[in-house]
This record gives structure tokens, C-alpha cells and sequence, in this order.
């Protein structure tokens, strides 16, 4: 099969722990693992991943860069690593090409003027206040926590995806739109530039698998799947939906939203099944044992009927 696997932010560095190199290699060494399990499998694997924490620490650092051109410095770094860690767990002989990869949005997209993409550390609201005045950043609440929000527009189109689909004709294993690609807008006279935004991984990888025409499409995270009544005696786990049942349940921006509506979209659109559960699991989501799968299937059915209460954190 052709998969498409989206690793979150959570599932390359442990939510609450300080980011350091060592930190961030040894859960990257975790995901390479589970990831050499598809390759064994005999599977075609494209990966993407999340840069939420790396991208907000780098902008901490490095405050006279915008936030496409740490994007990109955050693609290369975990794919590097991540390059590495695939090419140490998986023995046989595989090609493997890391590929900084612009990705379209509208300059007119409203997100531009509601920031709701979390990046970087968690704060006390104190913390966050402080620094939110100091570096006029806009803050949300993430949970019991506080961190830094910014504009999250829709991905439109990948610059890149012809030069993906000669790597994946050449037998590569392709690590790309890290963090979600870098925001480019077209401007009056044709040409690209940045933007100082973060596309949703999700929705991004959503857009890819589409684009690749993939049999399926995983995202990958640090909880088993989506829930119903999260936090509640009552939750319960979303075992199989079709993208109509899933829409009779509603999740926030910044939680489990962008992953269900990217799983809904690539299963409309080509057919085969999105799954969304945790890495651990990542053999039990191909054969739908686990986790959360959505599909056109007929016999696809809810474990969770409760549709008022549907939060929940990715």
C-alpha cells in the first residue's frame, strides 16, 4: 500500500518536557521504530511531521526570523534526525530524501486574522502575559496551560508534489511538509514568498496523501484515538465512523478538529481509510484493530452514539 503517515508534534517530543536535542532524538528514535515496521511490511511510505514545539523554540531564539524561514530550519532538523533514526532501524537497503517543501495558502484566508495554531512551550498565564507584551504575541489557552497561538490558513497547493512523485517512482522514502510546509503566498507578479504563518500538519498531509493518491493516510499521536466525552466517566473510543457519522460530532481548532476533518476529506475524496490512534499502535491502525479509522465503508459503525460532548486534545 501507498500510506501516507502524519507524525504529531506530541509523538516527536513528550508533552510538558523541556525540548533539548537529546530529548527530541530519543522520541524520534521511538517513531523511526514503529515507522521500519511499515517498511518491513513491504509498504510505501511518505512521511510528514509536526514542528510545533521546535518551531516555538526557534522563534525564542531567533526572534529577526520569521516564522516560514523557521519552518524551514525546523524541516531540516528533524529530518535529519528522523532520516538517521529510519535508515539505524530499518537494515536493508532503502533510499531515503528529506525535501523542504512550500505549500500555498490565500492571503486572504481568514485564519490570517484569528491566530489558533499553538506553538512552542507551555507558560503559566502569568508567564504567558509577560511575554505575550513583550513580543506582542497573541496567547491561548492549550488545556490547564498556556502557550503561544498564530494563524493557521488552509494548505491550497504543494509546490513540490511533482518532484515528490519522482522520488516515490524512484523507490525513495520521502520525509516532507514538515510542520505542515512552509507558507508561501503568490504575489501580483507571479512570484512566491513567505509568510509568517503555520499550516496545519494535518490538513497539509490531508492535502498530500489526496495529491498521492494514497491507500491510506495515518496520523500518528501520543493518545489512542478520538473520543467522545473526553475527560468524562462517559468517553468513549471512536472505533470505525464514514466521514457522515464523524460529522455529526464537533472538535475544537486546536485539538482533535484538524485531524478529523483531514481523515474525513482524504476518505471522501480517493476512497481509502484514514486512521488516527497512537504510534505505538501503528501496525494495529493498518489493520484497523485499533484506534480511530474512518472510511466509506458500509459497515462502518460509531462505538460512542453520545454526540454532545466530543473534546479532546491531540
Amino acid at each position: 500500500m501507498r500510506i501516507v503517515v502524519a507524525l504529531g508534534g506530541n509523538a516527536l517530543s513528550i508533552r510538558g518536557e523541556t525540548l533539548t536535542g537529546d530529548s527530541q532524538r530519543a522520541s524520534i528514535r521511538v517513531a523511526a521504530k514503529a515507522l521500519a515496521q511499515l517498511l518491513e511490511a513491504g509498504h510505501e511510505v511518505v512521511i510528514t511531521h509536526g514542528n510545533g514545539p521546535q518551531v516555538g523554540y526557534l522563534a525564542l531564539q531567533g526572534a529577526a526570523f520569521p516564522l516560514d524561514v523557521l519552518g524551514a530550519e525546523t524541516d531540516g532538523m528533524i529530518g535529519y534526525v528522523l532520516q538517521q533514526e529510519l535508515d539505524n532501524a530499518y537494515r536493508p537497503e532503502a533510499k531515503y530524501a528529506t525535501l523542504l517543501t512550500q505549500i500555498e495558502v490565500d492571503p486572504d484566508d481568514p485564519a490570517f486574522q484569528t491566530p489558533t495554531k499553538f506553538i512552542g512551550a507551555i507558560y503559566t498565564e502569568e508567564e504567558a502575559t509577560q511575554l505575550g507584551a513583550e513580543r506582542g504575541w497573541t496567547i491561548g489557552q492549550d488545556g490547564p496551560h498556556f502557550r503561544r497561538t498564530v494563524p493557521s490558513p488552509r494548505p491550497k497547493r504543494i509546490l513540490e508534489i511533482d518532484v515528490i512523485r519522482i522520488l516515490l517512482d524512484q523507490g525513495v522514502v520521502i520525509i516532507c511538509a514538515g510542520g505542515g510546509g512552509i507558507p508561501v503566498v503568490q504575489k501580483n507578479d507571479g512570484t512566491m514568498i513567505g509568510v509568517e504563518a503555520v499550516i496545519d500538519k494535518d490538513h497539509a498531509s490531508g492535502l498530500l496523501a489526496r495529491d498521492l493518491e494514497a491507500d491510506a493516510f495515518l496520523m500518528l499521536t501520543d493518545v489512542k484515538g478520538v473520543f467522545t466525552g473526553w475527560g468524562t466517566p462517559e468517553q468513549a473510543l471512536i472505533t470505525h465512523a464514514t466521514p457522515d457519522q464523524m460529522a455529526a460530532f464537533s472538535f475544537p481548532n486546536g485539538s482533535m478538529g484538524p485531524k478529523v476533518d483531514a481523515a474525513c476529506e482524504f476518505a471522501r475524496a480517493t476512497g481509502g481509510f484514514a486512521a488516527i490512534g497512537n504510534l505505538a499502535d501503528t501496525m494495529q491502525l493498518i489493520d484497523g484493530t485499533t484506534g480511530t479509522r474512518v472510511s466509506l465503508a458500509e459497515d462502518a459503525e460509531t462505538s460512542a452514539p453520545d454526540q454532545s460532548a466530543a473534546y479532546q486534545r491531540a
